[in-house]
């Protein structure tokens, strides 16, 4: 089983907004008490917030389904519904969050960093909040808005200060285990550490730094080879990379010099950015006999090439006080020269300030419209009641939706779909005019008894079967006129 996992894939879903309730008071002496339904809760949000216990993505690998709850539908006596508890998902220090097609949303750095990765529905009005001058006693509510839903992937890059790479078993973890407290598993044979290890190192006065164990990097790693491109993102967030070179290796073809060109090699490949951070060689195991002498051949070599270089021996912990204080020191230097800034940084996408409300395009033989708002307004609309439908369409022609159809050529019965609803266009249903379809006095006019719309007597039909699947089950229409429902 895995204990250890950088990389998965949420799938959440933000609670439902509650329905808006229609309600008339009633009390004995008072038979005008007027409207008094109250409004649905906000559904729930679902949130990522770093939680610096957590250092692992495990939760997600076998809970990658997360959904927050939705809110309470409004009762009568004006009493609005409870909004939906928000789901707080803790991540570790440093996840990015990015879509299914790779683009970033957000990453999360420092202790209590948050994302609202979904929000939640918007509750619909109830009877007393859509009452007007015009229409005192509603006899319809607005249905609550489903919550978003979304697929994210995160990734978790170690946040660390000194990142060690180099070749399977150069002594990495042993390196780690004697800078700091951590405790990684050792042993003799290659790949024995297949996760990051994380440690925190403290040398003299100096303050303490975070040091990471990347696993061992082979030729290739950059494609795919070895353990290598699954960790290589732990290295991108490091201040220093450290060079952990083999002294007593004895495979053929290998040597300091040559371990180090290709874990360069690699570094370089996998990303640019790594470039311009500071370096730092290390000869590990000068313990072993002829380590020492191959340490001092190369020793000239990388020197030249304007590198720092430590022969260190992790078993007798020779030459390692003042390889942490070394490190220690350039930690220090590299975070003073860093400009203040905000750990977390969140992609922005705000609306253009000249963007339509709306946009309609020919599609077949009839025309589909997008936007926010009407699609907002399709969904919370009761379509198994006529004043709701009306009420729908007097607020599409106040957008000039109307307007635009007429610009296009519509002609009356032509099929007009908004989000999943599909409707035969019927102008004289909103037009516009000073005291025809559309008017103030006309929408007053065409009021029934409450619930209905007398413009939806004989006039509207459905042009698909399926009008739209609601929570609670499919509004179905038979073939011919639906006299019950509207645009």
């Amino acid at each position: 089983m895995p204990t250890f996992v950088d990389r998965a894939i949420l799938h959440v879903t933000a609670g439902d907004g509650g329905h808006g309730c229609t309600s008339v008071h009633r009390e004995k002496f008072k038979p005008l008490g007027g409207p008094d339904g109250g409004n649905g809760g906000r559904g729930g949000e679902v949130m990522l917030r770093v939680d610096p216990s957590v250092t692992t993505l495990l939760d997600f690998h076998f809970h990658p389904h997360q959904r927050a709850s939705g809110g309470r539908p409004g009762q009568g006596s004006n009493r609005h519904g409870a909004d939906g508890v928000d789901l707080v998902l803790s991540v570790p220090d440093g996840t990015v969050v990015l879509s299914p097609d790779g683009e970033q949303i957000a990453d999360l750095v420092g202790a209590g960093s948050c994302l609202v990765l979904a929000r939640g529905g918007r509750g619909g009005r109830g009877n007393a909040s859509l009452a007007s001058a015009r229409r005192k006693a509603p006899g319809f509510a607005e249905l609550g808005e489903p919550g978003e839903q979304l697929d994210a992937v995160l990734e978790l890059k170690t946040v660390a200060d000194v990142a060690l790479v180099g070749f399977p078993s150069a002594g990495k973890s042993s390196l780690v285990s004697v800078l700091s407290a951590a405790r990684p598993k050792i042993a003799d044979y290659p790949f024995t550490t297949l996760v990051p290890n994380l440690g925190v190192a403290q040398a003299g006065d100096l303050p303490p730094y975070t040091v990471a164990d990347v696993p061992g990097l082979i030729p290739g790693a950059s494609t795919g080879r070895g353990l290598g491109l699954e960790f290589l993102r732990h290295i991108e967030r490091c201040s220093l990379i450290v060079h952990v070179l083999d002294c007593a290796t004895l495979e053929p073809g290998r040597d300091p010099l040559t371990d180090l060109d290709v874990i360069e090699a690699e570094l370089a490949a996998y990303s640019a950015d790594l470039s311009d951070r500071p370096r730092v060689v290390v000869l590990n195991k000068i313990d072993v006999p002829d380590g020492r002498d191959l340490a001092e051949l190369v020793r000239p070599e990388l020197a030249a090439r304007g590198l720092a270089v430590f022969a260190v021996s992790s078993a007798t912990r020779e030459g390692v006080r003042a390889l942490s204080l070394a490190l220690a020191d350039q930690v220090a230097g590299h975070r003073a020269a860093q400009p203040p800034q905000t750990a977390t940084r969140i992609v922005l996408r705000p609306r253009a300030v000249d963007e339509a409300d709306f946009a309609v395009r020919a599609h077949d033989d009839g025309f589909v419209v997008t936007g926010a708002k009407p699609l907002r307004w399709v969904r919370q609309t009761d379509f198994t009641n006529t004043e709701a439908i009306g009420y729908l369409s007097d607020r599409l022609a106040r957008l000039g939706l109307e307007a635009e159809l007429t610009r296009l050529g519509a002609e009356p019965g032509v099929a007009v779909t908004i989000g999943d609803v599909t409707f035969d266009w019927e102008p004289h249903l909103s037009g516009r005019g000073a005291h025809g379809p559309g008017s103030a006095e006309y929408e007053h006019a065409a009021l029934g008894p409450r619930g209905s719309d007398d413009r939806l007597a004989s006039t509207v039909r459905l042009t698909r079967a399926q009008r739209l699947a609601r929570r609670g089950g499919s509004l179905e229409t038979p073939d011919g006129p639906d006299k019950s429902d509207g645009p």
